[in-house]
């Protein structure tokens, strides 16, 4: 799990060869069935010295370094890369425990349960592997998620009870279908076929992210403005002007988790590169790293979107004997781009690579809320999701892999130092 081990002496502790970077790093003992200590840090020799080399202030207090027998660590480039490789390797070690160490808890979403054969919509963080394609997220909070669940289902008439229906005509009904705002089939308010329609636009709404209502709108609008029929038209112009506002309170990250697919792209500990990870149907891949030699940075002063050489100041001399710069043509970098997906896409149906639990997939969605929904200031890195035919758009990859490599390359810095909620405890 972590690629570099070294022995480690209290008495000649080997300091040279503990790298001031970020990484995540374990503190193994003398005992082969002891638990090792699990961290991360912005600076591993920093934080080993301050672990590790004995005080004389500390009198008869715990010296942890001669419990301590080898170190093993790894370099990140990112915080995002630190989050996902401190919980592989916590997972490693501790299993089952990984969730109450790093505090996981699965986002919320939204589902749409079949299992009555009057379809609901409701709030849930409970995540499993048969119901991907009803489950639609991340959302950032509950608040959020019944926000936009009220107002969307304010478009529709679905059913808001969670009880299991079994319709009869003597049932007085509820509120909502006193508003006309449900089509009430607790006391056969509507026919099956009816509620079977309903349903679906349900569906298709929560799948297109509000395009297949907002369309259709738009259509219907149109049809009654060409037939002269204004009241309908301007009735339908309110209904569709509220449809436009509940889709675009949507966040982006809400969809199908059978259909989440995107690439984050991430600064890499080695400069010359960019980190790439696939969230692929909720579940995070190891990353690749995707060299930028040969690639021209945007000018994001001007505000182009194109690919340009990196200016030269006009009044600095360049030598000579200066090597010259290879640009890489676009098919180049496209095709580096391509090994780097083909690398990052995740083993097909039936391959023997084992594939996440249920409870995988909730911790590997939490680190992505994690990350995605901190303040844009505070977020390093960039994602691109697939388009609707599961492409990922390679112009757009390219582009923001040139901006996060430059970013980091003007503003070179530490990644943030972890929250208390991201480092677990040490073990007794």
């Amino acid at each position: 799990m972590l690629p570099h081990s070294i022995p480690f002496d209290a008495a000649h502790p080997a300091w040279d060869q503990i790298p001031s970077s970020a990484a995540v790093f374990a503190l193994s003992g003398t005992d082969p069935n002891a638990e090792p200590y699990v961290s991360r840090t912005p600076n591993l020799r920093r934080r080993l010295r301050r672990l590790l080399d004995p005080r004389a202030d500390q009198g008869k207090r715990l010296q942890l370094a001669g419990s301590v027998a080898r170190i093993e660590f790894a370099i990140t480039g990112s915080n995002f890369e630190s989050l996902l490789r401190l919980y592989l390797v916590t997972r490693h070690f501790f299993g089952e425990r990984t969730r109450k160490r790093l505090h996981l808890r699965a986002p919320f979403l939204l589902r749409m349960t079949f299992e009555n054969a009057w379809p609901r919509v409701y709030v849930t963080h409970h995540i499993t592997k048969s119901a991907l394609d009803d489950l639609y997220g991340p959302f950032p909070s509950r608040a959020v998620a019944e926000k936009f669940l009220d107002d969307m289902l304010n478009l529709f008439k679905l059913r808001r009870c969670h009880e299991d229906l079994h319709p009869d005509p003597a049932f007085p009904g509820c509120v909502y279908s006193e508003m006309k705002k449900c089509l009430a089939p607790c006391f056969q308010g509507c026919t099956d076929r009816r509620y079977s329609e309903e349903s679906a636009s349900v569906r298709a709404f929560l799948r297109t992210r509000g395009a297949s209502l907002v369309d259709s709108l738009r259509q219907e609008r149109e049809s009654a403005s060409a037939l002269l029929e204004f009241e309908k038209a301007a009735d339908l112009h309110a209904h569709l002007a509220r449809a436009e506002v509940v889709a675009a309170d949507l966040p982006e990250t809400v969809r199908p988790l059978a259909h989440l697919d995107a690439v984050i792209i991430q600064p890499a500990h080695d400069p010359d590169h960019v980190a790439l990870f696939r969230l692929a149907k909720g579940a995070l891949c190891s990353p690749v790293l995707y060299s930028v030699a040969g690639m021209r940075h945007p000018n994001e002063t001007a505000g182009s979107t194109s690919l340009f050489a990196q200016p030269v100041p006009v009044f600095e001399a360049v030598p000579l004997d200066a090597p010259a710069v290879t640009l890489a043509s676009r098919d180049e970098l496209e095709q580096r781009l391509d090994r780097a997906l083909a690398e990052l896409t995740p083993p097909a149906k039936g391959h023997a690579a084992r594939r996440p639990s249920s409870a995988e997939l909730a911790d590997f969605l939490c680190l992505f809320a994690r990350w995605y929904y901190r303040p844009l200031s505070k977020r390093t890195g960039e994602i691109v999701f697939a388009d609707d035919d599961g492409r990922i758009p390679a112009r757009a990859v390219l582009r923001c892999i040139s901006r996060v490599w430059r970013a980091a390359q003007t503003t070179p810095g530490e990644p943030a130092q972890p929250r208390a909620s991201d480092v677990p405890k040490a073990s007794a």
